[in-house]
C-alpha cells in the first residue's frame, strides 16, 4: 500500500509517498480502506519531532480518517465489511490502510460524505469540549472565535451557533470574513488592525465577550482576554501564530475571568466518559441536522505538500483534508 512514511524526524518537503507493506489485522480490529484523512495545525510539528510528544520512529503520520471498512477481525460484532465509519488513531492515517480497534469506529452519518467525516474528529471534539463542557456557552451569550476561518474556528463557530450563541468571528482578510459570514457568524471582525478591540466594542454595543476561543495566540491572545467581560472565559486552543503569549495576572483578577486551556488529544486519556459521550453526541448532533459539517479545502493525496503549505500560510478556508485516490 502507498504510505506518507517518516522514518527520521524531518521537514514535510522531505517527505514523499512510499510503498510499504500492508498492516495485519489483529482480533477486535477492523481494516480500513481510508479515504480521505484531516490534516492539523500539529502534524507538521510531529514529522519535525517538534511536538510535546514524539511519535516512534519510523511512522505513519496522520490522526483523522474516514474509509471504507474491508475486513473484520475475530470478535468484532460491528462494524460490517462495506460500512463507512471515521475516527481517530493515535498516527497512521495517511495511507491507503489502517488495522484499527473496532471500539473506537464512529459510523458515518449519512448526510456527510468522506471528506467532511474526516474534518471533524479533531475540530469538532476541541469545539465541543472546550464550548459545552468547559465554558458552559449557553444561548444569548457572546463568542469571540479568534481564527475563525481555520479548521478549528470553523468548527467553534457551528458548535456555538448550535448552542444558540451569538457568534463573532474574528479573521484576516476579506476573503476569510465573507467566508465565516457564509458560515454561521452573525458578524466577522478584522483583528489584525489598530484599535480592533475598540471597534468590537462597537459592534455590541459596549457589551464584552462571554467566551473567547482561541486558536491563534501571539500579540492578539492578551487584547482578546480584556474583550471578557465579568466571569469570561478564554479558551486557550492553540498557538498558530507561532508565538506564546504572556497574560497579566490582574487584568484576570479584575475580570474573575478565566484562563482554560483545551487539548483534545488528552481527553480520552484523562476523560474518558466524557469522550465517549461527545464522541457519540457530535455524531448524533450530524445525523440529525442539529449540527452544520464542516467546510473543507481538499487535496490529492499526491498534493499533501500543497496541503501542509495551506496550513502553514493560514489561508485554507474550513479544514484542510487529502483525499486518497484509488491505490
Amino acid at each position: 500500500m502507498r504510505a506518507l512514511l517518516v522514518e527520521n524526524y524531518t521537514s514535510v518537503e522531505a517527505l514523499s509517498i512510499r510503498d510499504v507493506s500492508s498492516p495485519k489485522l489483529g482480533p477486535g480490529e477492523v481494516r480500513v480502506r481510508v479515504k480521505a484523512a484531516g490534516i492539523g495545525f500539529v502534524e507538521a510539528l510531529k514529522i519535525a519531532g517538534r511536538y510535546q510528544t514524539k511519535d516512534p520512529l519510523p511512522f505513519v503520520p496522520g490522526t483523522e480518517f474516514a474509509g471504507l471498512v474491508e475486513e473484520v477481525g475475530d470478535g468484532v460484532m460491528w462494524p460490517e465489511v462495506g460500512e463507512h465509519v471515521f475516527g481517530l488513531s493515535a498516527r497512521g492515517a495517511f495511507s491507503d490502510e489502517m488495522c484499527l480497534p473496532a471500539d473506537g469506529l464512529w459510523r458515518i452519518p449519512d448526510r456527510l460524505s468522506f471528506v467532511q467525516a474526516a474534518a471533524i474528529p479533531v475540530n469538532y471534539l476541541t469545539a465541543a469540549y472546550g464550548l459545552i463542557e468547559l465554558a458552559d456557552l449557553s444561548a444569548g451569550q457572546r463568542l469571540l472565535v479568534l481564527g475563525a476561518a481555520g479548521g478549528t474556528g470553523t468548527a467553534a463557530m457551528k458548535i456555538g451557533r448550535m448552542r444558540d450563541a451569538h457568534v463573532i468571528a474574528a479573521a484576516a482578510s476579506t476573503e476569510q470574513r465573507n467566508f465565516v459570514l457564509s458560515h454561521g457568524a452573525h458578524q466577522a471582525i478584522d483583528y489584525t488592525t489598530d484599535g480592533w478591540r475598540k471597534t468590537l466594542s462597537s459592534m455590541t454595543d459596549g457589551a464584552p465577550m462571554d467566551v473567547v476561543f482561541d486558536a491563534v495566540g501571539g500579540d492578539i491572545s492578551p487584547i482578546a482576554f480584556r474583550t471578557l467581560g465579568w466571569r469570561g472565559r478564554h479558551l486557550v486552543v492553540g498557538f498558530a501564530a507561532g508565538t506564546i503569549p504572556a497574560l497579566p495576572m490582574n487584568v484576570a483578577l479584575l475580570k474573575g475571568a478565566s484562563l482554560v486551556g483545551v487539548d483534545s488529544a488528552q481527553i480520552y486519556k484523562r476523560e474518558p466518559e466524557t469522550y465517549n459521550r461527545l464522541t457519540r453526541e457530535i455524531a448524533a448532533w450530524l445525523d440529525a441536522g442539529m449540527l452544520e459539517p464542516p467546510p473543507t479545502t481538499t487535496f490529492a493525496f499526491e498534493r499533501f505538500l500543497e496541503a501542509f503549505d495551506a496550513i502553514r500560510s493560514r489561508q485554507a478556508l474550513g479544514k484542510v483534508v487529502v483525499e486518497m485516490s484509488p491505490p
